[in-house]
């Protein structure tokens, strides 16, 4: 680790919200940083573009209940190791379920400061993921100004892409 930059995991589930939060590599190389995603075949790149910097979670689809509560429950546990390895400053996430335990287990466990920026995808409504992580965001972004009156500490900073 290195001493002089600022411990930050960004973590996001795979597909668009990790889309999103890679357009936040530029500020990569000015943290010491810890990318955390969902392993699938379209992430498995990313040991290649970012080496020894790449974590992975289970994938799981909430669409498969059975299965998804023993990879949610595994994955809860892979947080907690992941939070106390790497004791993240702050954590940084576009979402959506894998992000969630991890941001309360860094919170309370290492006292992190969390930003969340909620989906590009997500223009009115909040979403589960967002309800659950805006009470310990110290700093929630929105995309879409229309998304304001959802969430009540959100600020709106426009599109990432």
């Amino acid at each position: 680790m290195n001493k002089s930059k600022k411990r930050v995991v960004y973590i996001a589930s795979m597909g668009g919200h990790l889309n999103e939060l890679l357009q936040l590599a530029p500020l990569f190389n000015e943290t010491d940083y810890t990318l955390i995603t969902e392993k699938s075949p379209s992430t498995l790149y990313l040991q290649e573009k970012y080496p020894s910097k790449v974590f992975y979670l289970t994938s799981g689809s909430k669409e498969h209940p059975f299965s998804y509560l023993f990879k949610f429950t595994y994955n809860a546990f892979l947080s907690l190791i992941y939070v106390l390895r790497f004791r993240p400053q702050s954590v940084v996430s576009t979402g959506t379920h894998t992000a969630v335990v991890f941001c309360y287990l860094a919170k309370f466990l290492v006292r992190a400061k969390i930003l969340y920026i909620e989906t590009y995808a997500n223009v009115k409504l909040a979403n589960i993921s967002g309800k659950l992580i805006h009470p310990i965001a110290d700093l929630y972004l929105v995309q879409w100004e229309s998304l304001l009156p959802a969430y009540k500490k959100a600020q709106y900073v426009g599109k990432l892409y």
